[in-house]
């Protein structure tokens, strides 16, 4: 029996969002599931946030981390990671003056931009 490898090459163009706190890619995107990668400018903070149909899994990757979850508040470095469950108000922070970026997984039935509830927000969004 011989096993054979193949090596498939595929090109896409991942588009950076901007937002006034840094940026995201959306890595991939799958029924239930997408990668994002977040960046988070020196000094910047997301909104303090919940979501109705997703949980999510962060993993840094660049820099120190202010994650909260509920009333826990972790600091993180690269490979440190944090579950948020679905439902769970969450923040993340960077309060340092080097940028901080974070690997998403996000689970669930919806995983559009508009599922986000937002408590608290710098830049006075909704």
């Amino acid at each position: 029996m011989t096993t054979e490898t193949e090596t498939q090459t595929r090109t896409e163009t991942i588009e950076r969002t901007l937002r006034p706190w840094g940026w995201y890619e959306t890595v991939s995107e799958a029924p239930g599931n997408k990668i994002k990668r977040i960046g988070v400018a020196p000094g910047q903070r997301l909104s303090l946030q919940k979501h109705h149909q997703r949980a999510e899994h962060w993993v840094v990757v660049l820099g120190q981390a202010e994650v909260t979850v509920g009333d826990t508040v972790l600091n993180l470095g690269p490979g440190e990671h944090v579950d948020i469950p679905l439902g769970a108000v969450h923040r993340l922070t960077n309060r340092t003056t080097e940028p901080v970026e974070i690997v998403e997984v996000q689970f669930g039935s919806y995983l559009g931009e508009d599922d986000i509830v937002r408590l608290s927000d710098d830049y006075g969004r909704a």
